[in-house]
């Protein structure tokens, strides 16, 4: 039985991976900070051992990675408006972790494919210096790159979108819409993720969505998922940034920032390594994955908060 200690475990990484380790026999510890989402991964696995601690400050949770075979690297600052936010959950929260890790502990790092992006945001830089910080540490590592994810629990990104269609008359879409969009599916990746846990498996790997497609035919795929009849409308883009930043000045914590749409419209490929092959897992077609999201009776309705 293999001990796993999973960071950031109430998110949508950590979630998904969890509902999938479930019945497989390893031993889970599960730490998160946010108190609502962990009161929702309690309700789903009453019997998990959950720690609710702040990564970023000294405390009790450190005890809890005495015995552990395996971390999972699962926190991150993904959106937000202030700079310090970053730093302080992706640099000095995974410092504060791997001075707690045993030695010869395996480290599994959820680092992002925007390390590889020609983007430049605090996200990225902080996830830069987040992966550097890993690999530096010592310990046998799997670092893995994800494109941007979607699946169950997805409180942003597709998520937000799909709820945002459902309820509003048009769906504004920036520009033309032709920015290229490489989407990788939460489950494939907790398959991944599985296989790397328990083949102990080093190295780093760019795992991007084997499917390459334009954000405006991903938005019209996600209004077939969830049924939706909503109309998708071209918004000139500064109209569309302008919409964002008053949006801000009224929601402290956006589900979409003007940062974050500045990477959606910059042009990146990432690369398309056979990791079906590589992990020896299933790659899921995006439409499926899509309706597995938005039409699964026990976790379609389950969102995560901000």
């Amino acid at each position: 039985m293999t001990r796993i200690a999973i960071t950031g475990a109430a998110g949508l990484v950590g979630q998904n991976l969890i509902a999938r380790l479930a019945g497989r026999g390893h031993e889970l510890v599960a730490i998160d900070k946010h108190r609502t989402n962990t009161e929702i991964l309690r309700a789903s696995h009453p019997d998990l051992a959950i720690i609710e601690a702040d990564l970023a400050e000294d405390g009790t949770w450190t005890a809890s990675l005495r015995d552990v075979d395996t971390v999972v690297i699962g926190h991150a600052q993904i959106g937000g408006l202030a700079e310090r936010a970053f730093a302080r959950n992706n640099i000095e929260a995974t410092r504060r972790l791997l001075a707690a890790v045993p030695a010869g502990c395996h480290l599994v790092h959820i680092s992002s494919s925007v390390v590889n992006s020609a983007a430049v945001d605090w996200y990225t830089e902080s996830k830069k210096a987040q992966e550097a910080m890993v690999l530096a540490a010592g310990h046998p590592t799997l670092v893995l790159r994800p494109t941007l994810m979607f699946g169950w629990f997805d409180r942003k990104h597709l998520g937000w979108l799909a709820r945002f269609m459902r309820r509003a008359p048009v769906f504004p879409v920036p520009g033309d819409g032709n920015f290229l969009r490489q989407p990788l599916y939460a489950g494939d990746f907790c398959a991944i993720l599985i296989a790397g846990i328990e083949r102990r498996m080093t190295g780093a790997f760019n795992i991007s969505g084997r499917e390459r497609i334009a954000y405006i035919d991903l938005i019209r795929l996600v209004r077939d998922a969830v049924g939706a009849r909503t109309p998708v409308v071209k918004v000139p883009y500064q109209l569309f940034r302008l919409m964002l930043a008053a949006y801000a000045l009224i929601d402290r914590d956006p589900p979409f920032t003007t940062k974050q749409l500045a990477a959606l419209v910059t042009p990146d490929e990432f690369e398309v390594i056979d990791w079906p092959q590589i992990f020896s897992v299933q790659s899921t077609a995006l439409r499926e994955a899509l309706f597995e999201t938005f039409r699964n009776p026990k976790y379609s309705d389950i969102a995560l908060a901000y």
